[in-house]
């Protein structure tokens, strides 16, 4: 079974979103040693750009298949979730890139206080992948939640099977019943 195009996307989105963090950590890094990030400002810069392109086209693509019903209201809604957080993930690293970490004593210290608060800076523009995650998915990679949400997926599948055959059974006694009744009168 292939995997949705947008749910393709968004794990692309995703990983750009990732590789942008990294990114910024290593700009930031060079920027305390002294280094000279301006070649990683520019890829940072682009990435970003197209962060918010990808993330656009996400929603485009959600508000068509919601509209002409291809998908059912609660996978829409999952995935409006999904893109809330990858649009929050976009604004921290929007903050995290545009936040200048030019004062060498205080990274010291923010470094030192970063321990303290979980990563997260006292404007909260820290490690932007610190968002709550649940339990059951806490830890785990990308394949891992995909194969976790493939046997929620079969489940469901075996759910809707059992269910398809109650239903035709009662259908099944439906029809009998009225014949029986035809019958009868």
């Amino acid at each position: 079974m292939s995997q949705d195009p947008w749910l393709q996307v968004y794990d692309a989105t995703c990983r750009l979103a990732q590789e942008i963090a990294e990114n910024i950590h290593e700009r930031n890094r060079q920027h305390r040693t002294g280094g000279n990030p301006a070649k990683l400002n520019m890829t940072i810069r682009a990435s970003l750009q197209r962060l918010k392109q990808q993330i656009a086209h996400l929603r485009e693509r959600l508000l068509t298949s919601t509209s002409t019903r291809r998908i059912m209201q609660s996978e829409g809604d999952r995935r409006q979730n999904l893109l809330d957080d990858l649009l929050t993930r976009e604004e921290q690293l929007d903050a995290s890139f545009n936040k200048d970490g030019t004062e060498p004593d205080s990274s010291r210290n923010k470094d030192r206080s970063s321990l303290l608060t979980g990563g997260m800076d006292p404007a909260g523009l820290g490690n932007p992948w610190l968002i709550n995650e649940p339990e059951e998915t806490r830890g785990l990679g990308f394949g891992e939640i995909k194969q976790q949400q493939q046997k929620i997926i079969e489940v469901q599948d075996a759910g809707l099977d059992a269910l398809a055959a109650v239903i035709s059974r009662q259908k099944q006694m439906g029809q009998e019943i009225g014949n029986e009744l035809d019958e009868q009168n």
